[in-house]
């Protein structure tokens, strides 16, 4: 570069990249370590030499520049080394710090895991000894039991514990369940009632809502086809918080059978119905004047719909509690239940005592919708019966008193029959008396209802004429033969039972029908009388059926 074209006094409006190219033309060594203004006079210097010719006293400086390891050092350069000197020292006191903070850290998060060690080692033990004294007391009980060890013994098992020498048993799983499925408290057995919601509940004693009632979710109604009436048998849990009722948890037996037996069976709808063609009978003691009149003229058959007509004090509850017994007697396998509707208190414990069957009632001191939720849920609970092939008997008193709770408690229709009379009122208990019937598939439901006469209500005798003609086997009782004191008080001319000589022997229809024709002309009182003392005569039916020529 020739210098001598270069102005000085340009360097001071060149940027520093231009400086340090220029610097480099004239062979300035290291040119990035000076700042502008060292590099400027750097250049001054080297154009002058250059100036003066003096290229050897360049050379000698340059080789004493290079010897020394460094050049020259500048006032700004001696000011600056020793700022970057004290900036050193402090960052290397920062450093120094840091480590000392970070040791410190160290040794207090060491001792502080060293207390969380400490405590929750301790906490471990506790609760290990906590759970070394459970399995302590439940060994030393479950030994006490099965070996019958002393009080001495006892203690010496427990002092060998404390000392470490226990080792807890690990309890299988299965038979915590099998456990608890076995457990008498957690069992239940009721009689299932579906709302129209979908859930269900159990209910108890005669089907009444009450705080023990055991919750059943919908989605165990789908599952095993319950219904309303099936009688379950499962374990329960207890209720949750904000929970009011227990919960069915397993289901163990519906109808007293396996629950894949529910699954399949046919609806009580779809069963085919016959005409009753086993006879049931009621002949039990040749002292049972009622049930052996019963049996000759107007036999019961299995799947019989049967209504017994009484006016007040004609024996009716006498002759219920005697076809009862003989019920229960001859014929064990027959589910038997007595709904009582509307009955008197009394009434209701002599019938519970003096039957042993399943006695549901509802008093007359309670409502009208009692008394259908409890007709309906017999109704429900003899269907699911006879859905396994079970046979049913119900015995009804009174589908009179029935049919006036319907009439309080549906809604009106808008027509009134005479004495008050709903038309409407007498649809729930026509399909009670309707679903008796023989089932050919298997199975029977039997119902003998009592319709109440000559009350004096007009509301009674307009429900017997509607239920006259819907039975197949109708007894009727006389209020004259009540008054003479002649029991049973059957009047016999007015009693029979439709397609008899199904039930009937050939021997049997043959007696029965030369007794009719031959006291047809007498008077009711002198028939029954007479056929009751012929009755009395003999110890059973075939002997009065022999002497009849």
């Amino acid at each position: 570069m020739n210098m001598e074209n270069t102005n000085l006094s340009d360097l001071n409006n060149q940027t520093l990249a231009q400086l340090r190219q220029t610097a480099k033309e004239l062979n300035i060594k290291s040119v990035t370590k000076y700042k502008k203004a060292e590099l400027i006079e750097q250049i001054k210097e080297h154009a002058n030499k250059l100036k003066s010719n003096d290229t050897d006293q360049l050379k000698q400086d340059n080789k004493r520049e290079y010897s020394n390891g460094e050049p020259e050092k500048t006032y700004s350069m001696k000011k600056e080394e020793k700022n970057t000197q004290i900036d050193d020292e402090k960052r290397n006191d920062n450093t120094e710090n840091v480590k000392q903070i970070a040791y410190k850290s160290e040794n207090r998060n060491n001792k502080y895991e060293n207390k969380n060690y400490t405590k929750n080692n301790n906490q471990a033990n506790t609760n290990n000894q906590r759970n070394y004294n459970k399995f302590q007391k439940n060994d030393a009980k479950q030994q006490n039991n099965e070996n019958k060890l002393s009080n001495n013994d006892i203690k010496t098992q427990k002092n060998n514990n404390i000392k470490g020498n226990y080792t807890p048993k690990v309890v299988e799983e299965s038979k915590i369940i099998n456990e608890f499925n076995t457990s008498k408290e957690d069992e239940v057995i009721g009689v299932l009632e579906i709302l129209p919601d979908g859930f269900g509940f159990l209910r108890g004693s005669n089907y009444l809502s009450t705080e023990n009632d055991v919750y059943v979710s919908p989605s165990q109604i789908r599952r095993f086809n319950m219904k309303t009436g099936d009688k379950v048998r499962g374990i329960t849990r207890h209720p949750k918080t904000g929970e009011k009722f227990r919960a069915l948890l397993f289901v163990q037996k519906i109808n007293d059978e396996d629950p894949e037996t529910a699954i399949q069976r046919k609806a009580f709808e779809t069963l085919t119905p016959i005409y009753p063609q086993e006879r049931l009978t009621l002949e039990k003691q040749p002292n049972e004047i009622s049930t052996r009149l019963i049996d000759l003229i107007s036999p019961i058959g299995k799947g019989q719909r049967g209504l017994i007509v009484a006016p007040p004090k004609a024996g009716k509850t006498i002759l219920l509690k005697s076809i009862a017994n003989s019920i229960v007697k001859n014929y064990p396998d027959v589910e038997l239940i007595v709904l009582l509707i509307d009955e008197r208190p009394e009434e209701v414990t002599d019938m519970k005592e003096s039957i042993d069957a399943d006695v549901i009632y509802s008093t007359f001191d309670q409502v009208s919708s009692h008394h259908v939720k409890v007709a309906e849920m017999v109704l429900n609970r003899a269907q699911r019966l006879v859905e396994h092939g079970k046979d049913v008997v119900i015995l009804l008193d009174s589908i009179t008193r029935l049919a006036r709770a319907y009439n309080l408690t549906i809604s009106p229709t808008g027509r009134t029959l005479s004495g008050g009379l709903d038309p409407g009122a007498l649809h729930g208990p026509k399909k009670f008396f309707g679903a008796a019937r023989n089932i050919r598939q298997g199975g029977s439901l039997t119902i003998l209802a009592t319709a109440l006469v000559e009350t004096g209500s007009r509301m009674d005798d307009v429900i017997f004429e509607e239920f006259k003609g819907t039975g197949n086997m109708e007894l009727n009782l006389d209020r004259k033969l009540a008054e003479k004191r002649i029991f049973p008080a059957v009047d016999i001319y007015k009693s029979g039972t439709r397609r008899e000589d199904l039930l009937l022997t050939d021997k049997e229809k043959t007696a029965l029908w030369k007794l009719r024709k031959e006291m047809s002309n007498s008077s009711i009182l002198e028939v029954t009388d007479n056929v009751l003392e012929a009755l009395k005569r003999t110890k059973t039916n075939e002997e009065f059926i022999n002497n009849i020529k």
